[in-house]
């Protein structure tokens, strides 16, 4: 026996040499090697494809040791089950039914499976160290117990700040140590023998929690939906606390997708139990719960952004990293799918962008397994004694922001602008557009994948009144989306559209709570202060001016948004009282009806505010010194110098669905004076909010995978069309009536703008190559041009001169610049080498008269006089095009 002990020792540690690791490592542990990885899940095809994606996960992370999928069956859902192969699997009789009580709570699988397996297992005899993870969740690299700091008698855990119920009452009620209560919870490794006597006490404990219905509301559990739907969590505390199991707490492993990882920490763990976006593209495992995307074959989850996308969209570099395990998270079970549809014997898939991009190195490179850095166990040790020690703080509350749009271009740029403006704000949560539009509206409706939308019936005109107040669809749009959608937020956040996000609007930072939201100051509603608020409201005391930005609890929005609503209704209705001295309405249209609906429904509830100055700035208002406003809110003119913006003027732009259009660039920062700081610093903002809106169109345009503007090539077919472009902007010289001046004027600004946008290799063409270019301008750029003019219409004469840059691309050759350059000294020498010309052509013509008079016998003249006077001719009246010193040298 000894010697075959001596044996295995000596090849272990040849075994460490060969791999390259310190023997050391391996005596100084003296701890077991076997290690067993458990996930719990139904018969369900929600729980299969989550199970692809961490069996993929399991293997590309070369996660040590074997894995047990405990499967849960009723015998009704056993005998249509497909997923079988889909892991190695250990069978459990379902306990989603209470045996004994009825109660249908499927989480109680999970503990009851771990008893069963350690009961009737044989792999359970084999194993030291038990890693037990939840379905859906991604492995990034080996989680190896004693290496994360794992010891018999001392489990380690992510921490589930949440589970308020170690703190109080609950944990009194439920176990007789509820000092030793862990807030733990998703990521679980711990010695098979501590496991041996916890689990029969984590099922029982879940079992109490869950039959205790008078302690499941928000305040003993933290449940938000208070329905018990936690007990399972619970149990395992309290069962821990229990056998004096104390976790040392790490919140360094695990990292929901979504959520931004500290500086230098790697987590090894992802947790996709929330829902989370990239861009416009988003993901939410809900709303996969009856997919059966596994057993469709070559069907994958929607692709998200490239790598390459990302980097151009998130310039802050921890940010960026938390958008790529964004990506990386479903880019992976995406792969787990492809593999697992191969197994199945599918069709090969189609080649596409995408499938390369798995199948690449870049891929391989980005997701391959990822080790536990030095910084994760420094921050560890701190963390651990944080949690433990200290009382944690409690986790902010879940927020969701939604604002109100209709079916109108005017309303998809203001979108475009505050989706992405959101999303680089580092806003907490999601965002939902609320959509109101007529079914003939919506028929026509091009924007559908702008924003996360929900989509409201349309209350422009009011279906009792027939009155027409577009304004009314943000109450309605709110109260829709409170009766027809769920959301587990604890907080909604109500923008307009027409506004721009520069950081987080929070309700911890603002001091937002039940019956105390959050607003910005409308000083002008007077209405408040006068008779409208008595006649409206039974409680004109609390009636508070505001408006723009609102953070409310969603309980007071349930109660409220009806209110909101029927109080718009009341004075749209109340025309009497429309006249600016009552309303502040300087239209005296009642146009405002909305927001004084909101400040009369919040004081019929006593909905008191909390104002804050802080939130929000009207783009060329002079900001407070030190204030860091979160929001812009556009909704105003505003001018730097002689550039000008004002949304109004691009009503009926059409900015969103013709490729690279955007709004006339604002001057650049470095051009300002910088003698008043309060003028720079106004203007300073007005840029910047100018500059987001154009940066969203940008990224817009190319997520619609618009032409590259950079590309220049003009078919065959289309040189006719286009020869009439160009010499509709080169004969200005020509025409005479003023308006057709101005018209050639503008079309030049135009013209000169592309070609300053355009501009590629200008510096190694060749002089042929330069005069060609001009009649091989493309229909996409003379589109461009159009629309720029078109500009005109919906702005200032400024907004157009605002666009011009270079006048012309710049050319290494002399010559061919002096060509290309359209100012009056060109005019002035095409004049003089036209006369030059006809003075050539009649002095020949002369000569030859004479010549032909001198000959005998001859009365015709020849035909080849006639070919070389037609193409003469044709030379000299073909002024437009740059070609015409080519075609007068033929002639010659």
């Amino acid at each position: 026996m000894m010697e075959k002990k001596a044996i295995l020792v000596l090849l272990l540690l040849t075994l460490s040499l060969i791999s390259g690791e310190e023997p050391e490592k391996i005596d100084t542990k003296k701890a077991p090697w076997r290690i067993h990885t458990l996930f719990s899940v139904e018969c369900q095809n929600y729980f299969d494809w989550q199970t692809v994606g961490l069996m993929h996960s399991y293997r590309k992370a070369q996660q040590p040791g074997p894995i047990t999928r405990l499967l849960s069956c009723t015998e009704e859902e056993r005998k249509g089950y497909r997923g079988m192969e889909l892991a190695p699997t250990f069978e459990i009789p379902s306990m989603s039914k209470h045996p004994k009580t009825g109660d249908w709570y499927p989480a109680i699988n999970k503990p009851a499976g771990v008893v069963h397996w350690l009961k009737y297992s044989k792999e359970a005899d084999n194993v030291d160290w038990v890693v037990i993870l939840d379905a859906d969740m991604i492995i990034r690299g080996p989680i190896v117990p004693w290496e994360i700091g794992a010891e018999k008698g001392k489990p380690v855990s992510a921490y589930y700040g949440y589970l308020i119920g170690c703190d109080n009452i609950l944990a009194k009620l439920h176990t007789k140590h509820p000092e030793l209560c862990d807030k733990v919870g998703g990521l679980l490794a711990m010695h098979i023998d501590d496991l041996r006597a916890l689990a029969p006490l984590w099922l029982s404990k879940t079992e109490e929690v869950r039959e205790d219905k008078a302690h499941w509301p928000t305040n003993y559990t933290g449940d938000i939906y208070g329905t018990g739907w936690i007990s399972e969590m619970y149990g395992y505390s309290f069962g821990a606390a229990e056998v004096g199991l104390r976790h040392k707490i790490n919140d360094n492993l695990m990292i929901y997708p979504g959520y931004t990882p500290r500086e230098g920490i790697e987590p090894i763990l992802m947790h996709y139990g929330l829902p989370f976006n990239v861009g416009n593209w988003s993901f939410s495992k809900l709303d996969h719960h009856e997919d059966d995307i596994v057993y469709d074959c070559n069907r994958l989850f929607p692709e998200p952004p490239y790598p390459r996308e990302i980097t151009q969209m998130e310039p802050d570099h921890n940010k960026r990293r938390a958008l790529f395990l964004n990506i990386e998270c479903i880019n992976t079970m995406n792969e787990g799918l492809l593999l697992q549809h191969a197994a199945f014997k599918c069709p090969k898939p189609k080649w596409s962008k995408y499938l390369s991009f798995l199948k690449s190195k870049t891929f391989a490179e980005l997701s391959r397994p990822k080790r536990l850095t030095a910084q994760s166990r420094q921050m560890m040790e701190v963390e651990i004694h944080k949690e433990v020690d200290n009382e944690p703080e409690k986790p902010h509350p879940k927020i969701h922001t939604i604002f109100s749009t209709e079916c109108s271009s005017y309303f998809d740029w203001q979108t475009v602008g505050l989706v992405h403006s959101f999303y680089k704000s580092g806003q907490p949560g999601n965002i939902t557009r609320l959509l109101s539009c007529t079914d003939e509206d919506l028929k026509q409706y091009k924007g559908h994948d702008l924003a996360p939308t929900h989509y409201v019936p349309s209350m422009s005109r009011h279906p009792l009144t027939g009155d027409w107040y577009p304004a009314i669809n943000k109450p309605a749009a709110v109260l829709h989306w409170m009766n027809h959608v769920k959301t587990d937020a604890e907080y909604i956040v109500i923008l307009d559209a027409d506004m721009i996000m520069r950081g987080p609007i929070t309700p911890w930072e603002f001091n937002a709570g039940r019956s105390r939201p959050v607003s910005t100051p409308y000083d002008y509603l007077i209405g408040c202060d006068n008779i409208l608020a008595k006649l409206h409201t039974h409680h004109p005391e609390a009636c508070d001016k505001v408006g723009g930005v609102i953070v409310m609890h969603v309980d007071d929005l349930r109660k409220f948004a009806l209110q909101w609503l029927h109080k718009t209704e009341e004075v749209r209705l109340d025309r009497s009282h429309w006249s600016k001295n009552i309303t502040g309405d300087v239209y005296e249209a009642g146009w405002i009806s909305e927001m004084y609906g909101y400040s009369f429904g919040a004081a019929e509830l006593n909905l008191r505010h909390i104002i804050s100055d802080k939130i929000l700035i009207y783009p060329g208002y002079v900001p407070t010194p030190g204030v860091n406003y979160r929001v812009f809110h556009y909704g105003l003119e505003y001018r730097v110098g002689k550039w000008s913006f004002d949304k109004a003027n691009w009503r009926h732009a059409d900015l969103v669905n013709k490729c690279w259009a955007k709004f006339p660039d604002p001057p650049d920062p470095s051009s300002l004076d910088q003698t008043d700081n309060n003028s720079l610093q106004r203007d300073l903002l007005s840029i910047e909010c100018a500059t987001t809106l154009n940066e969203a169109l940008r990224l817009h345009h190319e997520r619609r995978k618009c032409p590259d503007p950079n590309t220049i090539s003009t078919p065959k077919r289309e040189r006719v069309n286009q020869d009439r472009v160009n010499e509709t902007r080169t004969n200005s010289e020509t025409r005479t009536r003023a308006e057709s001046r101005t018209d050639a004027e503008t079309k030049t600004d135009a013209e000169t703008r592309t070609d300053a946008e355009t501009r590629t290799d200008a510096e190694t063409r060749t002089d042929v190559e330069a005069r060609t270019d001009a009649e091989a301008r493309t229909n996409a750029e003379a589109r461009m041009a159009v629309e720029i003019t078109t500009s005109r219409k919906f702005g200032n004469v400024d907004d157009v001169q605002a666009l011009k840059h270079d006048e012309m691309p710049k050319n290494n050759s002399k010559k061919s610049s002096q060509v290309e350059t359209p100012n009056g000294t060109f005019t002035s020498m095409r004049f003089w080498i036209m006369v030059l010309w006809a003075v050539s052509i009649f002095g020949f013509l002369g000569v030859m008269s004479v010549m032909l008079r001198g000959r005998k016998g001859l009365k015709k003249r020849g035909k080849g006089y006639k070919s070389k006077r037609r193409t003469t001719y044709s030379g000299f009246w073909d002024t437009n095009g740059q070609d015409r010193h080519l075609r007068n040298a033929e002639t010659a």
